[in-house]
This record gives structure tokens, sequence and C-alpha cells, in this order.
């Protein structure tokens, strides 16, 4: 908190103070390719697992894991990171998180 002495003459001393916010450091949940389940279950559990996708885009990421190994689900704080990809975990599916760069 930064504060700020205003001095005007023949009036009281005043202080006046700003707050800073700082944002939450921001991580990326990433969904790892697996031979084990079908893509029809991971859109799904995508789907119920991060309700703001949409299904173009839950496919979109299975594609991307499928054929590159690895996608991005989505970023967001830590704290949000950490329920998806432990989600997806409990669906059997192979989830990361990283800090976002």
């Amino acid at each position: 908190m930064a504060t700020e002495v205003i001095e005007n003459p023949g009036v009281q001393t005043v202080e006046k103070q700003e707050t800073v916010q700082k944002h939450a450091p921001r991580y990326r949940v990433l969904l790892h390719n697996d031979d084990v389940n079908s893509m029809e279950y991971v859109v799904q559990t995508l789907l119920q697992t991060v309700p703001s996708l949409s299904q173009p885009q839950a496919v979109d990421i299975m594609m991307e894991a499928h054929n590159s190994g690895i996608a991005l689900v989505i970023t967001c704080e830590q704290e949000h990171a950490e329920f998806y990809s432990e989600m997806l975990k409990s669906h059997g599916l192979s989830s990361t998180i990283e800090p976002e760069e």
C-alpha cells in the first residue's frame, strides 16, 4: 500500500492511501494423450469438467492432445487449475498444470 502525504497551508495534513492490486498467478491446465479412453469419452469429460468449454472447443482440445501428445485445456488461477486437473484425473484422463509464462 502506497501512502502519499498532501499538504495544504492552513489545512490539516491528510494522508491518501492507494491500494495496489496484484493479480493471482495463472496456471495452464494440460491434457495429455492416452491410448485408453475413447475420443468421445474425452470430449464428454472435458465438457463436464470445464463448463466454459463449448463442444467444438472440447473436440479441438481432444484432437490436439491426440495429434500432438498434449493440449492446453484452460488457463486460470491456481486453485481452479488444480481442481480441473484433479477432476480430469479422477475420470481417468492424464492432466498436469504448469505456471503460465
